[in-house]
């Protein structure tokens, strides 16, 4: 009777000891694999991407080259949530002057986005292309395609507009009609455009916080980000 006590004493304290080995090996397991699986991978941002598409030399940019901090942002001048996001990224650039860069690339979804484009290009070599872009999104419901609008509406004639857009910011008219009518900066909108697609983006805007891409398209995330670039 005695040894078969001893026998299940040794029987239940085996038992315990691999259920405490157990716990422990998969605990540590569990944690390993955590910290492994949220390296670079936060809520905020993706992995980082290639930088080589990622900007290009002549994209336009704001800010100084060597910031701490370079927000790509690909865009389509007639998309509205760009529109509407564009204020918000004023405000951040601002919050942080000197600390960070913007670089604008384009994505273009919709009918007139490339001629929104070439006028902000020929804007861009008078030296005006952040006062057209904020022009053009400010006004987008006079030339671009507005969701919601009744079925028939007439369309602007897109060209006229873009046109006293450049005489409101002193461009030169001639210019930009030039280059809308003749396609000039068509090559480098498509090189934009196939760079987005190598990047995977497919919607707009689509924001790379010093080359990982925003994962939630919202103010606090993007702030959530740039805040973590910002502390390394």
């Amino acid at each position: 009777m005695r040894k078969e006590v001893v026998i299940l004493g040794l029987v239940l304290l085996i038992v315990i000891v691999g259920a405490v080995i157990g716990s422990n090996y998969y605990r540590t397991s569990v944690q390993k694999e955590s910290v492994v699986s949220n390296t670079n991978n936060t809520n905020s941002g993706k992995p980082k991407v290639s930088p080589e598409v990622l900007i290009r030399p002549d994209s336009p940019s704001l800010g100084p080259a060597d910031a701490k901090v370079t927000i790509v942002e690909f865009l389509d001048p007639e998309c509205e949530a760009c529109a509407a996001f564009g204020p918000t990224v004023k405000k951040i650039m601002s919050e942080n002057e000197g600390k960070m860069r913007l670089v604008v690339r384009y994505m273009p979804f919709h009918p007139s986005s490339m001629k929104a484009a070439h006028l902000l290009e020929a804007a861009g070599e008078e030296g005006k292309f952040w006062q057209t872009l904020e022009l053009i999104f400010r006004k987008q419901g006079e030339w671009g395609e507005v969701h919601g609008a009744p079925l028939g509406a007439a369309k602007p004639d897109v060209e006229k507009v873009f046109e006293g857009f450049a005489k409101e910011l002193g461009l030169d008219v001639n210019k930009v009609v030039a280059a809308m009518r003749d396609g000039r900066y068509t090559a480098k909108v498509e090189r934009d455009r196939k760079d987005g697609q190598t990047l995977g983006v497919r919607r707009t805007p689509t924001f790379f916080v010093n080359g990982r891409e925003l994962a939630r398209f919202s103010e606090a995330d993007l702030r959530a980000l740039i805040a973590e670039e910002m502390a390394k």
